[in-house]
């Protein structure tokens, strides 16, 4: 979303480039809740009517901010472990149900954490890191529960760990992971930006943590790497292309970031933009080898505008589809998000199927909600709340090696009503029959005790003039200490340099042009350049500074 923060209307900009005129929201003097309350409703008032929020300038005081780039925030790797995960099993049923673990468990900081506003992106500027993360790893034995062995959750006192990463100094580069703010549940008031950071677990305390598991086969964990890159390629609209990867497990990940936002009632209605077509995740060899599954995103809600204690709820679907890989039958997806009700409070519902498809067939692109699909075709029900636990069960034989899919209908409601369809064609899968049938419930994935993994960033003195933590350096700083007008007269620094390259490029006829990704957006997701696979490649082998 495109912001700009000055506290008063002398240092406003106009930005020839944008769709139209600032909103601008002038600073009350009052850093307290009740200040920062008035000013919020004030910003939305003024926002009723405006068709997308994201694409337009907004002034905000510097108050609001939580001191955090905008590109380090968005990442989908809350749980790299999960992400590392998924090309582990030789089944291809299971490394759905993984894929499906590692959606729920990607934005977790909107699970714990509070809505924040970070920073706005700069045309030009990139954020890397990277994790070392032992991978998610399943009991052999049973594939029913599928119950994750790694840690789970990091012990912070009464807090619970959120990625909105209020970092500790800008001027301090010693620690490489992100000093993460905590907001405690029995913290007496919420914050809109956080002032008061606290440590997360440093590296030596995950790696500890995760050598003393009890794995089915008794050996050591091994780590593997994650490494992340994205950088802003566009600023009207806002746009950003990002990549992530895991060679030691053949995985990749890539997409583009812009949403498109509209005050509906008393909330904020959040959709994908014109470029966001959801996250591309290909598997490049292993078990999986030439498997690519393709994300949708869902549509969320920031609610609670008006009584000041903001939180989302999530609508309509996440549909999962996989192509490519060993011919034959492939499974796909749907994850529904229970429409909340107008009165009470949200429950944060969800449920879904797991169902076969055939290579070539069309039909099931409609399908777009549980009860769309045939009860002969389902594999594995799954609900819960996307906040919390969410269980799930085979259906029939269908995900099973020589059985046929299940005609019975599945436990969940939404499936009484639905015709029946062809019987399916068995999957390849290693997993014996021997001893399957419907069963019983099993935990998925407990939300409520998984904390977001900390993220490692290299030191400052290492970092390029455009990198995300090193660019907004002196913001920061000023931020942590509520020091707004000075964070406000910084920033505004840095934006007016972004509009004053911009117009000396106009002047020149010439175009933006990324460093580490391709130009296009058009199929969801942009090529690295040779820059970018150089990026890459030093992620993998930075090695973090002794403590």
């Amino acid at each position: 979303m495109a912001v700009d923060e000055p506290t008063n209307q002398d240092l406003t900009v106009i930005d020839e480039d944008a769709p139209g005129p600032p909103i601008a929201v002038p600073d009350s003097g009052d850093a307290g809740e009740g200040g920062k309350l008035k000013m919020i409703i004030q910003l939305v008032k003024k926002c009723f009517g405006v068709k997308d929020i994201a694409a337009m300038r907004l002034s905000l005081p510097a108050s609001l901010l939580e001191p955090m780039p905008n590109l380090e925030y968005w990442h989908y790797l809350d749980r790299p472990d999960m992400f590392a995960a998924i090309n582990d099993s030789d089944d291809p049923f299971e490394r759905m149900l993984a894929v499906v673990k590692f959606v729920f468990t990607k934005d977790l900081k909107f699970v714990h954490g509070k809505v924040c506003k970070p920073y706005n992106s700069v045309l030009g500027e990139h954020f890397r890191s990277h994790w070392d993360v032992v991978p998610a790893t399943y009991s052999s034995e049973s594939t029913q529960s599928l119950s994750p062995l790694v840690p789970t959750s990091f012990d912070s006192g009464n807090a619970q760990a959120h990625e909105t990463s209020s970092l500790k100094s800008a001027k301090s580069s010693k620690s490489t992971f992100s000093s993460l703010s905590y907001k405690s549940k029995t913290g007496k008031s919420p914050s809109t930006a956080a002032t008061s950071p606290q440590p997360f677990p440093g590296v030596d305390e995950v790696n500890a943590q995760m050598s003393t598991l009890n794995l089915a086969n008794g050996e050591e964990p091994s780590p593997v790497r994650v490494v992340f890159l994205c950088e802003q390629v566009s600023h009207h609209p806002p746009v950003s292309a990002f990549y992530a990867s895991c060679p030691d497990r053949h995985l990749e990940l890539a997409g583009i970031d812009q949403i498109s936002a509209k005050v509906s009632g008393t909330a904020v209605r959040v959709a994908p933009g014109e470029f966001n077509k959801g996250l591309y995740l290909s598997i490049t060899g292993g078990a999986g080898q030439g498997e690519r599954y393709h994300i949708s995103h869902p549509i969320a809600a920031v609610n609670g505008i008006l009584r000041g204690s903001f939180y989302v709820t999530i609508g309509e679907s996440t549909i999962i589809t996989c192509e490519g890989g060993r011919p034959g039958q492939k499974f796909r997806t749907i994850i529904e998000y229970k429409e909340e009700s107008w009165l009470g409070r949200a429950h944060f519902l969800v449920e879904g199927v797991i169902y076969t498809v055939h290579e070539g067939e069309t039909e099931c692109n409609e399908w777009t909600k549980v009860k769309h699909v045939p009860h002969s075709r389902v594999v594995a029900v799954f609900d819960g709340s996307w906040r919390g636990n969410i269980r799930w069960r085979r259906v029939g034989l269908g995900s099973y090696p020589g059985g046929i899919s299940s005609v019975a209908s599945s436990p969940s409601p939404s499936h009484i009503t639905l015709a029946r369809g062809p019987i399916s064609t068995p999957s390849a899968s290693k997993t014996s029959l021997e001893h399957h049938h419907d069963g019983d419930y099993a935990t998925l994935v407990d939300l409520s005790v998984l904390q977001v993994l900390p993220k490692v960033v290299r030191p400052l003195e290492k970092q390029l003039p455009c990198e995300s933590r090193k660019m907004w350096a002196k913001v920061t700083e000023h931020l942590l200490k509520k020091e707004y007008s000075d964070a406000t007269k910084e920033k505004i620094a840095i934006e007016q340099k972004q509009r004053d390259e911009a117009a000396e490029r106009k002047r020149k006829g010439l175009q933006f042009t990324p460093i580490y990704f391709e130009q296009s957006m058009e199929k969801g997701y942009s090529s690295l350049t040779p820059e970018g696979h150089a990026a890459v490649k030093e992620q993998l082998k930075e090695v973090p500074p002794i403590p």
